[in-house]
């Protein structure tokens, strides 16, 4: 029997942060290995664990699989939540992609310089309230179900729940004009294996503080 998924990372969120909720998703157990210093970083590279020199990085299923998306797309087809033909799977890597796009422009919003930050705050909420979120509010009323796509849950809800998620921890009220992902929230959250990783407890990884931010620039060199 394969052990369980062995996951490389910090303790911080980072790109790491999606592979967990879709292993948790999926109801897979998995363990961590954390990356606490540079020379913890500089080890995996030195025996030859990282391909591109660069985490994350997952054991699974006797491979060490290294590229955010690489990762993500063979949980979700491993664990059935990547559609049931081509086309579904366009739609998930579509949507996924537009939820990737805003959770990098909040991810990296601590790292940027200090005089750029509201400008850069400001701008993710316009983008998230008049971009992102009015889209996906759309899909929802377009066809009606419950899911995104293809009626069934995919790794699609699972992501979008992910940058919900973190959009209420930028603004607390910014699902306020949008009914159906508010409605769409409350369904993913109560899903069996996602109210599991929402208590406290869980493998989910808070928010960045100041000292994760320092110990995340000290891994990497930043």
């Amino acid at each position: 029997m394969a052990g369980k998924p062995k996951l490389h990372y910090t303790r911080g969120r980072g790109k790491m942060e999606s592979i967990r909720w879709l292993l948790a998703a999926a109801g897979v157990e998995f363990e961590e290995q954390f990356i606490e210093t540079n020379e913890d970083l500089e080890k995996l590279r030195s025996d030859g664990w990282l391909l591109f020199q660069q985490v994350p990085m997952v054991e699974i299923d006797g491979m060490k699989l290294v590229q955010t998306r690489a990762i993500l797309s063979y949980i979700a087809a491993k664990y059935n939540l990547y559609g049931k033909d081509l086309k579904e799977r366009a739609l998930i890597d579509m949507y996924v992609e537009g939820t990737t796009d805003l959770m990098g422009m909040i991810m990296t919003l601590p790292f940027q310089p200090a005089e750029n930050k509201e400008k850069q705050r400001a701008l993710i909420i316009e983008r998230i309230t008049t971009r992102y979120f009015p889209a996906y509010e759309k899909i929802l009323k377009d066809h009606g179900q419950n899911f995104l796509v293809g009626n069934q849950f995919s790794w699609a809800d699972v992501h979008l729940l992910e940058a919900i998620l973190m959009a209420e921890e930028f603004k607390s009220d910014v699902l306020s004009t949008f009914p159906l992902l508010q409605a769409f929230k409350t369904r993913i959250s109560n899903i069996p294996t996602i109210k599991k990783f929402l208590q406290p407890g869980s493998q989910r990884k808070a928010p960045f503080d100041d000292n994760m931010l320092m110990q995340i620039r000290k891994i990497f060199n930043i």
